[in-house]
């Protein structure tokens, strides 16, 4: 009886040590490739058998079991934590285990370019597969999300600050990336607005005036000119009468302002409009904001396109009607010939 024990465990133990030999040569051993990138997704929730199921299915590692026994070893430290991982094809089972518990998931950079809408905006989103639009925009629209975030009006329009961002699957969605952009946004009111002398508008209508300026030129020098040709006709009664601001309000746009459309009244036709819009048309960057608060000192009220670029600036009608025959021909404007008709 005691011989038959005695051999029992002289069977257990040369089993265990034969195991350890086997898994240390394993925890050893590269993995079966040779340095392949290969992105893996370890959904919430995961075990470390369907972890190891969803490593071997990308060929990153030799062993199921060797995998499963070192991540369950005691003293092993904390347990794998879910999200998208870069690992390579070669590396050992150690290597995996210890980036697996680091928690350094991939990060996805998401550009937001200046003088984007936010149609645009959740149409990037969509394309880049992060998202549905559609949930995107009726969150941007949910006033009580909204107010939740500083956000005045129905809209985030003009909230998303243009940056790029650094984004994480299954850590940034919908509410989490709108709270974010719009976080950016104030971050970089609070600088700007610290950094100005002061002024009669508020946030509101800095973001709108500014989100026009970014639409009507891409030109840098020119938007504090811009800016103060705006900020003239408001201080005069005169309407603003900018094109973008009328393409914003039209629910189809095929590239060409007809004199109808101009005359047709809507919240955001400057034409019509005695004042600004009724909000911000796109999301304006740093330097039309800038341009806004410390406009350039001009005595312009009217600008038009030299078709390269950049403006030809006027201080009374006269003028800028020669501009417009100089640098516009009617037929290419769909009947439109003059920004400002006074």
């Amino acid at each position: 009886m005691a011989s038959r024990l005695r051999r029992l465990v002289w069977i257990v133990l040369l089993s265990l040590l034969g195991l350890a030999a086997w898994l240390g040569f394993q925890a050893r051993q590269p993995g079966p490739g040779t340095g392949r990138e290969v992105t893996v997704r370890l959904e919430r929730g995961a075990g470390v058998q369907r972890i190891a199921e969803v490593l071997s299915q990308h060929g990153l590692i030799r062993s199921k079991l060797a995998f499963m026994l070192l991540a369950r070893l005691p003293g092993s430290g904390q347990g794998l934590r879910a999200g998208e991982y870069q690992l390579r094809d070669d590396m050992s089972l150690p290597a995996i285990l210890r980036l697996l518990r680091s928690g350094r998931v991939v990060q996805h950079r998401f550009t937001v370019p200046e003088g984007s809408s936010l149609r645009q905006v959740a149409a990037r989103l969509a394309a880049f597969n992060w998202l549905d639009e559609g949930r995107f925009l009726a969150l941007c629209r949910d006033t009580s999300l909204l107010a939740g975030l500083g956000i005045e009006g129905d809209s985030a329009e003009g909230y998303l600050y243009p940056d790029t961002y650094l984004l994480i699957r299954d850590g940034d969605d919908e509410v989490s990336i709108l709270r974010r952009m719009s976080s950016r946004s104030h971050e970089v009111w609070q600088q700007v607005s610290a950094a100005a002398a002061g002024g009669s508008l508020d946030r509101r209508q800095v973001l709108t005036l500014a989100s026009m300026v970014e639409k009507e030129t891409g030109h840098g020098p020119e938007r504090p000119l811009v800016a103060g040709v705006f900020l003239n006709r408001l201080q005069r009664g005169m309407r603003l009468q900018s094109d973008p601001t009328v393409i914003y309000g039209l629910e189809d746009f095929d590239g060409r302002l007809t004199r109808n459309q101009l005359n047709t009244p809507s919240p955001y036709n400057t034409y019509t409009l005695p004042a600004l819009p009724a909000g911000p048309i796109c999301s304006p960057g740093r330097a039309a904001l800038e341009a806004v608060l410390s406009p350039a000192r001009t005595d312009a009220l009217y600008f038009v396109s030299k078709n390269n670029g950049t403006h030809y600036f006027s201080r009374d009608l006269h003028e800028h009607n020669q501009a417009v025959r100089r640098y516009q021909r009617t037929e290419d404007r769909g009947q439109k010939t003059e920004k400002g008709d006074g």
